[in-house]
């Protein structure tokens, strides 16, 4: 019987992108409106990205679900992208939530201090009743309302970006989300966007 030959380890070290930084970094910031994907293709009947970004040379930096609203980055440089959307840099997000009913002290604090999802435990947020935001522009569709079941904003800070978290994180307190507007991504905020609009700023790194 042949030997086998020794296997060589496989190396550990990070891969590292060969393509060169842009020449003018470009940073984009967009409000996201509702039904619209994080992306500049699709089917003909899906709404993307492509009529509200004039811009062919950028990208998103992490998604916004399609029934999500607000804050988007996009750009050119993909050092800034895994800067902004890797998990690793733990960049806060603040969203904007609105709740079926109105979460008790216990709800507060589950969330603060992490609640227990089907992928692990989420790690410790900022999570704390607020007044419905200034200027909120109407969701079309609206959102489904309930006589009998009163409805609440919540300011949720997280610094993960799993899948649908912060509904995941809602429902499991017992506050299924009716409503969800991310309002900043770290030092960036949506600072008077309306729904489809974007600028352009510096990028800070």
């Amino acid at each position: 019987m042949r030997a086998k030959r020794p296997t060589k380890p496989r190396s550990r070290r990070p891969q590292t992108s060969s393509r060169p930084r842009p020449a003018n970094p470009k940073l984009v910031l967009f409000n996201k409106p509702y039904g619209v994907l994080t992306q500049f293709s699709g089917a003909e009947d899906e709404q993307t990205l492509k009529p509200y970004v004039p811009f062919n040379d950028v990208y998103p930096a992490g998604r916004l679900d399609k029934d999500s609203e607000g804050l988007l980055l996009l750009t050119n440089d993909g050092d800034l992208q895994h800067k902004i959307s890797h998990p690793k840099h733990k960049l806060p997000k603040t969203y904007w939530v609105q709740v079926e009913g109105i979460p008790d002290a216990a709800a507060l604090k589950a969330l603060q201090q992490g609640v227990e999802l089907n992928d692990g435990m989420t790690l410790p947020a900022e999570a704390m009743l607020m007044d419905p935001p200034q200027g909120l522009w109407p969701r079309q569709p609206p959102i489904r309302e309930r006589q009998s079941v009163p409805d609440q904003w919540l300011c949720l800070v997280i610094k993960e970006g799993r899948n649908r978290q912060v509904r995941r994180m809602t429902a499991a307190v017992g506050h299924p989300t009716l409503r969800l507007i991310r309002a900043a991504i770290g030092p960036w905020r949506l600072a008077g966007l309306q729904p489809g609009q974007w600028r352009e700023v510096p990028p800070v790194w």
